[in-house]
């Protein structure tokens, strides 16, 4: 469909490709690179669909929407920003946008979102909603392209109150997304309410869930509210809900398919003004088709599926979250600590089975057995000790600097003797390992001559040849590598 469409941004090179791209297409294309620029347009008539920064030079893009809004009422406007973090992802649902792009993306899902604006599809929010939103002090916090996805698909259930099932593995933060959830909707105001189906015995989870009545059991010495109670008007989350009994899901498909319920031994129906948010670390498809898990129940939970990516996936974060668990440790009156270059290296190099709840947990550790101020990689492999584990490389790429395949290797060293330390004399030996590689690397580079090579290591010719007689290395054989 050719259309015309409006990109505000400030920044040159990225008008130009993403003109590129829409022009491809089939698109025509008006470029500006102010807010008054872009209002100035559409008050003429120009644009079916509207592309703006969120930092122009004379105003807040996403402030600049609602009045694009009421110029013309419908419009699809799409928000890219460098800021990735939750709530710009959400204020821009917020203020009536129609897709929010982080920077930087993928110019084929650029025209996917032209394509889908154009045909009316997906509105995210109702320009004229007013809902309360959270400010930077939101508790998700990453900014890699995988947790990109969670604020946008965030950004897409906070408005309404679609069913959601968060899944992902263990200490990934999956509660936290629920309550991410609950705090920026309209339900915000009311209660947050959790509860653990693996924590529960199996007789209780019924009285747990739905409350019971004076004498309804024994034990049951005076009437308690279950937890669809204490949730009334706010959320309710089921955590772990894979582990749920086949008896309480056959009762909860009730309560999600008439809206009400009654309490243990009670015979008064009550409305169920909650919403619902669940998650799993299991498979539940495999757990339906083995019985184990109701497939009716399956699919009224899994309206709207958020998996959160494991630690591994996003190595990225590590360090901003490495350094967000720190402070909150210093806040909470542990020594004050700082990570240095090699730290994060090791950080970001390790597998995290355990994933966020790990690496919060090594956060606190370190800030109370480690005596300096600063954190180094030693003290991280020390820490982690024997749980150390390499994460995949594919994981881990771009974290190519030298320093970071160091750590690498040290990791992968000092793994190779668990529960005890290696040999003394650490220091030179991993120095000798650098340090061939690097003449060779020298020699040959320079052609064998050993002045050349000597200026270019920044040694003398005479300490390059003792280190040539020490290492055992032949410079012919060095030239020729």
């Amino acid at each position: 469909m050719t259309a015309t469409i409006i990109v505000a941004d400030d920044d040159a090179a990225i008008r130009t490709v993403v003109r590129q791209a829409l022009t491809r297409a089939g698109h025509q294309v008006r470029l500006t690179d102010t807010a008054g620029g872009l209002v100035k347009l559409i008050e003429e008539g120009h644009g079916d669909v509207v592309i703006t920064d969120v930092i122009l030079p004379d105003a807040n893009g996403l402030d600049t929407i609602p009045r694009l809004l009421a110029l013309r009422p419908g419009l699809r406007v799409i928000v890219m920003s460098a800021q990735n973090t939750l709530s710009t992802a959400v204020r821009a649902t917020e203020q009536g946008a129609f897709d929010y792009l982080p920077k930087p993306f993928d110019l084929n899902e650029l025209t996917r979102s032209v394509a889908a604006a154009l045909e009316g599809r997906g509105k995210l929010v109702d320009a004229d909603r007013d809902t309360a939103l959270g400010g930077d002090d939101t508790p998700l916090i990453g900014r890699s392209p995988a947790m990109q996805e969670v604020y946008r698909l965030i950004a897409r259930v906070v408005p309404n109150d679609l069913t959601v099932m968060i899944l992902g593995e263990s200490g990934t933060g999956k509660e936290l997304v629920a309550r991410a959830i609950h705090d920026l909707g309209a339900r915000s105001v009311r209660p947050f309410i959790a509860i653990n189906m693996a924590a529960i015995p199996r007789e209780l989870i019924e009285s747990e869930l739905f409350g019971h009545e004076r004498g309804a059991f024994t034990g049951a010495a005076s009437r308690s509210a279950g937890k669809f109670e204490q949730a009334q008007g706010g959320t309710l989350f089921l955590d772990e809900i894979g582990d749920m009994p086949l008896e309480a899901q056959t009762r909860l498909l009730r309560v999600l398919q008439t809206g009400e319920f009654t309490t243990v031994g009670g015979t008064r129906s009550q409305r169920a003004d909650v919403r619902i948010v669940s998650a799993t670390n299991q498979d539940l498809a495999s757990l339906t088709q083995a019985g184990r898990f109701r497939e009716d129940l399956y699919y009224r939970l899994n309206v709207v599926p958020l998996s959160l990516p494991p630690l591994r996936a996003r190595s990225e974060d590590v360090p901003a979250l490495a350094r967000h668990f720190l402070d909150a440790a210093a806040a909470e009156g542990l020594p004050r600590k700082s990570l240095d270059e090699h730290a994060i290296a090791v950080l970001r190099a390790h597998s995290w089975p355990g994933n966020v709840r790990e690496l919060e947990n090594l956060m606190r550790r370190l800030a109370v057995l480690e005596r300096a101020d600063t954190i180094t990689g030693a003290a991280v492999v020390a820490g982690l000790g024997p749980a150390v584990r390499l994460a995949d490389p594919v994981a881990t790429r771009g974290n190519d600097s030298l320093g970071a395949a160091a750590a690498v290797h040290i990791e992968r060293y000092f793994a190779g003797f668990p529960g005890q330390l290696p040999p003394d004399g650490v220091y030179d030996r991993l120095l000798a390992e650098v340090e061939v590689p690097l003449i060779e690397a020298c020699l040959a580079a320079a052609g064998g001559n050993q002045l050349k090579a000597a200026k270019l290591l920044g040694i003398n010719r005479n300490t390059l040849r003792k280190k040539l007689t020490d290492l055992g290395l032949d410079p012919v054989m060095a030239r020729r590598g």
